[in-house]
């Protein structure tokens, strides 16, 4: 029996379309208070409340959690990868009113009245947005663990520059590391992904 030849860009499109798809899968969010809120005068907890991939959210949150802890433990929003927790790394980039911010150096309780997109919120239901398409197209990524943190950077800096120069997009992806230094295929990805949006008019 003929053994099956699968080329590199098949095998990356695979690889490719199960990370991005697994850190981006869609949950319902809901909203979190507990049965019995704690009392505000003690200032063990605070309620918030926010939108979150365009939903509204309403929980309790601990003044000290960060906005990256809260979006992984408590909304079960994973596909936000935390790295250096430092706020250095940019691996758990998210948009906070359409500016990227690093979510693990962000309280939560600052996110209160604002809304945040994480890269859960840009899919359309099963389908992948054009710059996440990009990103397996021009194979922006290896061990993919970054990939959501680069991907976020890449949305904020085509709201800001929808047709990016090479230097912009070097300029504006600065803030994010790649441990497998991908980053000839990142700014591919991210120009490419300029032409995709451009043309469905993401």
């Amino acid at each position: 029996m003929a053994k099956q030849k699968i080329s590199r860009r098949r095998f990356i499109q695979g690889v490719g379309t199960g990370i991005l798809g697994s850190t981006v899968a869609v949950h319902t969010l809901k909203a979190l208070p507990p049965e019995n809120p704690p009392d505000e005068r003690t200032g063990a907890k605070e309620r918030i409340s926010l939108k979150v991939n365009g939903k509204p959210v309403e929980a309790w949150v601990e003044p000290r959690t960060t906005l990256a802890e809260f979006l992984r433990n408590e909304l079960q929003l994973t596909g936000t990868k935390v790295m250096c927790n430092r706020g250095e790394c940019g691996g758990c980039t998210v948009l906070l009113d359409g500016r990227a911010i690093y979510s693990c150096h962000f309280l939560a309780v600052d996110a209160d009245g604002h809304e945040v997109t994480t890269i859960e919120g840009l899919m359309d239901g099963e389908k992948l947005h054009p710059i996440q398409e990009a990103f397996i197209e021009h194979d922006g990524f290896q061990c993919g663990f970054c990939t959501p943190g680069q991907i976020m950077a890449a949305q904020a800096l085509l709201l800001k520059h929808p047709n990016p120069t090479r230097e912009q997009v070097v300029k504006g992806m600065s803030g994010n590391l790649c441990r497998c230094a991908s980053y000839p295929n990142i700014i591919r990805s991210v120009l490419g992904a300029a032409e995709k949006v451009k043309n469905s008019g993401s």
